[in-house]
């Protein structure tokens, strides 16, 4: 059965965050995947927030860019979190948007080398190995976590191109695609994924997680339509990249065609137009997500 879940866009003001994660966990929703894109909310500070404020929600942290911070401390403030709020937290990381990794002096020759040695490091980490290890990237000395998670939380990654994607099947454990991929770019995007995956010999858990941009109401169409260009998508097929309706059985149906793609997750993206985030939530889990189940 495919998850239903809420991508929460930090184009929303850090003070929508609590109302709106409350709201989903009420509803019944599963999961909110937090996005820390530079320079807005960053994930973790965000996740330890709206974890201490609900009682049953998990949150993705989809994802943390991998140069802004040593994999040791990222290990560190996941596994605190996991301590508190044990099996709630899944944490996703990324090589980061190069443009913005640049603009803060850390961007890296070799982007790919760095996921690989950082979701590999964070992974043994959060196993509760000691490591060490002397990479390009990645200095490890005799390092393990006093605190490790007593189960190791899966770890995420976030990719686009192709040797991204293939490097994600390699290593993480698994993907997150995000809602500027249209159906057809995902069906590549998560092929390439699992036969990297199967390359590697691989038998162990992978997830699949989808966010999908979604409106509701009357004007649901015409925000969709307005919002495409934003994004660089064309207008012509809106079908392709995003789930509009009036009803819960619009909605439902719309996401359903995502999930059909091999989805464990799928995500709703709200619209950054959307006017009652909140309301949203309420009706995704208490309307739309009977209904997938």
């Amino acid at each position: 059965m495919t998850t239903l879940g809420c991508a929460l866009l930090p184009t929303f003001a850090p003070q929508q965050y609590l109302p709106i994660a409350r709201a989903a966990d009420a509803a019944g929703l599963a999961e909110i995947c937090l996005w820390e894109d530079c320079f807005k909310e960053t994930g973790i500070a965000a996740a330890g927030a709206i974890l201490a404020s609900t009682s049953a929600l998990r949150v993705q942290l989809g994802v943390l860019p991998a140069p802004l911070r040593n994999v040791a401390l990222t290990a560190m403030e996941l596994a605190t979190l996991d301590g508190m709020f044990p099996g709630r937290l899944e944490p996703g990381i990324g090589h980061g948007v190069q443009s913005w990794m640049e603009q803060v002096g850390a961007r890296v020759a070799s982007p790919l080398t760095l996921l690989r040695e950082y979701a590999t490091a964070l992974r043994a980490l959060l196993a509760g190995e000691r490591l060490t290890v002397s990479g390009r990237y990645v200095s490890l000395n005799d390092v393990a976590l006093d605190w490790p998670p007593t189960t190791a939380p899966a770890v995420i990654s976030a990719g686009t191109g192709p040797k991204t994607l293939r490097l994600v099947g390699e290593v993480a454990d698994g993907i997150a695609l995000d809602g500027g991929n249209g159906m057809a770019k995902l069906r590549t995007a998560i092929d390439t994924v699992r036969t990297a995956y199967d390359d590697a010999g691989r038998t162990d858990a992978f997830k699949i997680v989808i966010s999908v941009p979604t409106a509701t109401g009357r004007d649901a169409a015409e925000r969709v339509r307005a919002w495409l260009p934003s994004w660089d998508l064309p207008s012509d097929e809106p079908e392709e990249y995003c789930v509009w309706g009036d009803s819960a059985e619009e909605i439902a149906d719309g996401l359903r065609r995502f999930a059909a793609l091999g989805a464990d997750t799928v995500n709703v993206q709200p619209l950054e137009s959307e006017p009652d985030p909140e309301s949203l939530v309420r009706f995704l889990g208490q309307e739309v997500r009977p209904l997938l189940a």
